[in-house]
Parts: C-alpha cells; sequence; structure tokens
C-alpha cells in the first residue's frame, strides 16, 4: 500500500464532521476582516480573529491585505483590487478543495496549479450603463494537475471540491449581505 502524502489531516477533518453532526451550534463560524480607508481608493484590510467552536480564536498571524486599483483607473496601484481578491479566494478555495478530496481518496498529487479569470464590464461601476451590472459577467477557472490518477478521477477530484468550496457557492448562490452605518 502506497502513503499518500498531500500534506491534508483528512482524519481529522473526518472528525470534526461526525463531531459536528451532533453539536450545530459548534458549526456557526464568523470570519471576520477589518479595512481602514488609506487615501483615495487605497484601503488595507486586516484579518486576525474569527468566532468558532463557541468561543472566540485568533489566527496563528495577522494577514494584512493591501487594496487599490491600477495606475490606468488614475490610481496609485498600491494592491490589487477589491475585485481581484473575490478571484485569489476562488483559486484558494479550490486548491485546498482539491487536495484535500485527492488526499481523502488517496491520490497522491504532484502539482496543482490554477488559473482564474474574471470578466469584468466596468462601464457598471463607473456609472456609464446603468444596465452593466457591477460585478464579474463570468469566472473561468482552468486547473492543471499532475496526479497518480486517471483524467476522469482528476475531473472527480475538481467537482467534489467544486461541490464543497465555500467561496464557490457564495459567488454562485445568493449572499445576504447587510451594510449599516454605526
Amino acid at each position: 500500500m502506497t502513503t499518500v502524502t498531500n500534506g491534508v489531516n483528512v482524519q481529522a477533518l473526518l472528525d470534526a464532521r461526525e463531531v459536528l453532526k451532533g453539536a450545530p451550534e459548534a458549526a456557526q463560524f464568523t470570519w471576520r476582516a477589518t479595512s481602514t480607508w488609506r487615501d483615495g481608493v487605497h484601503s488595507t484590510t486586516t484579518v486576525k480573529d474569527f468566532f468558532g467552536l463557541g468561543e472566540e480564536h485568533n489566527h496563528k498571524t495577522e494577514s494584512v491585505f493591501e487594496a487599490d486599483h491600477p495606475a490606468v483607473f488614475a490610481a496609485e496601484d498600491n494592491g490589487i483590487t477589491p475585485i481581484e481578491y473575490l478571484l485569489v479566494g476562488l483559486a484558494g478555495c479550490l486548491t485546498a478543495g482539491v487536495a484535500s478530496v485527492a488526499q481523502n481518496r488517496g491520490i497522491q498529487l504532484r502539482s496543482v496549479s490554477s488559473t482564474v479569470e474574471g470578466r469584468h464590464d466596468i462601464r457598471g461601476i463607473l456609472g456609464a450603463d446603468s444596465d452593466v451590472r457591477n460585478g464579474f459577467t463570468d469566472i473561468k477557472v482552468s486547473f492543471s494537475i499532475d496526479a497518480d490518477a486517471s483524467q476522469q478521477e482528476i475531473e472527480a477530484l475538481v467537482a467534489q471540491s467544486q461541490k464543497r468550496s465555500a467561496v464557490f457557492d457564495a459567488l454562485t448562490n445568493p449572499t445576504d449581505v447587510t451594510v449599516e452605518v454605526l
């Protein structure tokens, strides 16, 4: 028997799934990001803590993200655009899912890479055409996976990753968003 070493502790995930089946209140997580305006359209967003398993937690390290717009939008280009962060989140979530599913199915990965492209008609956000939506018109994800598996098995890895992806779900299904001023 060959040992698969994709670096995912699948047993811990399966154990958590079983525990949370009997304790749905513990499965309620609140993820947080705090953003501060800098200048122009530049902002800095920090992610450091979250709530889950019935209590507050801190990430091992605080993560800081710079968001801005490129020079072609008459901005300073101090970071990627906020809408590009959606692409980052989708790529990261789907890639993590591929690794997890492969580990669970005993498939050794050698490499996984993806390209995520979102087409965006910016006339909407500029107010140039009220019939154009503000967000992406479509997103395409292309994977390149080298693994000890058939093409059909690799396609099944990607399909299962997509099925379980929180980011894919958030982008493809309506999510209630409340905005308030304190």
